[in-house]
């Protein structure tokens, strides 16, 4: 695990690389998150009940364009902004592949916010980085990009695209990137 302190773009350290937990995936497999080391990593909470689910078809184009390439994609289902993923496990799994043909990683249901939020999100949201500040995730589909090391090097809002221009800015530069390396 990576225990030396990072920095982001902004210049704010961060103490420790955001794969350095475990998770859940939707099939109850503990899945520990330092597999991906190496990779670049976008983290979304992701919900199948929301105007921005169309997302979902975005986050796939981008899995099938660049995971040769070394992204990964994690989608985390969240049931806190006004109930849109009500389903069970077996229920997301099969809506997600049904209706958006989703082959990247989905995990278990996770609280995003709150007192009651996973130990990733708490630090996923306290990294003040470009071009969303720190604070806590305001809706479904926000983005979260890790570089190679484990280090969050963007955060994105919900309104913004999985494939908007800046975001695949930022996804190439990583992917351009060697692991180790912390030019910019």
């Amino acid at each position: 695990m990576d225990t030396a302190c990072n920095r982001n773009d902004d210049g704010v350290q961060q103490d420790a690389s955001a794969l350095r937990f475990k998770m859940t995936s939707l099939e109850g497999e503990e899945i520990d998150l330092a597999r991906y080391q190496g990779k670049v990593v976008m983290i979304v909470n992701v919900a199948s009940k929301c105007g921005y689910t169309p997302q979902y078809q975005q986050l796939q184009q981008l899995h099938e364009k660049y995971s040769e390439r070394g992204l990964a994609i994690l989608g985390f289902p969240c049931n806190q902004f006004l109930w849109q993923e009500p389903g069970s496990s077996s229920q997301i799994r099969e809506f997600c592949s049904v209706k958006y043909g989703v082959t990247f990683d989905m995990f278990a249901k996770v609280d995003v916010k709150g007192k009651n939020a996973c130990e990733l999100y708490k630090f996923l949201t306290s990294i003040d980085t470009k071009p969303q500040k720190a604070g806590k995730v305001f809706w479904n589909f926000e983005k979260f990009v890790l570089d190679r090391n484990g280090r969050v090097v963007a955060r994105f809002g919900t309104s913004t695209r999985p494939d908007a221009p800046e975001v695949i800015q930022i996804i190439e530069r990583e992917l351009n990137k060697q692991a180790g390396s912390t030019s910019q």
